[in-house]
């Protein structure tokens, strides 16, 4: 969904709703994943959002500037956090696969191991495994050089194979 395609005018807030039911869910994943805390992140995507209304730019692809403008935000809240907020440890980042083959035990244990990752880690591993976005898409997402991005998903990978080892 891109905004060169829309229709309306060009003051209209109507393509941001639109932009909202599009892409709100998966920009609360991505904010929910970096951030721990799903009031934290349901803020950071509505103040994306709010800074669309006060001033909607010219977009060519709505959901990188979305995208970005999210990390950008959870970024900057955990810069002024500086430190974990608490009550984050009941915290469900994955949501429970309505299948068969659901096994919560497993579910639990992988948020536990990325809870265990700093933000950046955990940035890269959503990105990769939860949207499907190759290194090169993520280096461009976030700015970062493609080893960057590598070397972060392959250091998660070893601190959530020990943490989730340890668990067997």
């Amino acid at each position: 969904m891109t905004r060169g395609d829309e229709s309306q005018p060009e003051g209209s807030v109507d393509w941001i709703g639109r932009a909202y039911d599009c892409h709100g869910a998966g920009l609360y994943r991505y904010a929910l994943m970096l951030l721990m805390d799903p009031a934290a992140a349901a803020d950071v995507v509505q103040q994306v959002f709010l800074a669309l209304v006060r001033r909607p730019p010219a977009l060519d692809n709505d959901v990188h500037y979305l995208r970005r403008a999210v990390r950008n935000e959870a970024y900057s809240l955990l810069r002024r956090r500086r430190r974990r907020p608490e009550g984050t440890a009941d915290v469900h980042m994955l949501e429970a696969i309505p299948a068969t083959d659901d096994r919560p035990d497993d579910r639990l244990a992988l948020e536990q191991a990325l809870k265990t990752l700093p933000a950046d880690q955990r940035e890269v591993v959503h990105l990769k495994a939860f949207e499907g976005m190759t290194f090169q898409e993520i280096a461009d997402a976030t700015g970062e050089s493609i080893n960057t991005v590598t070397s972060r998903y392959r250091y998660a990978l070893h601190k959530m194979r020990g943490t989730l080892g340890a668990r067997s």
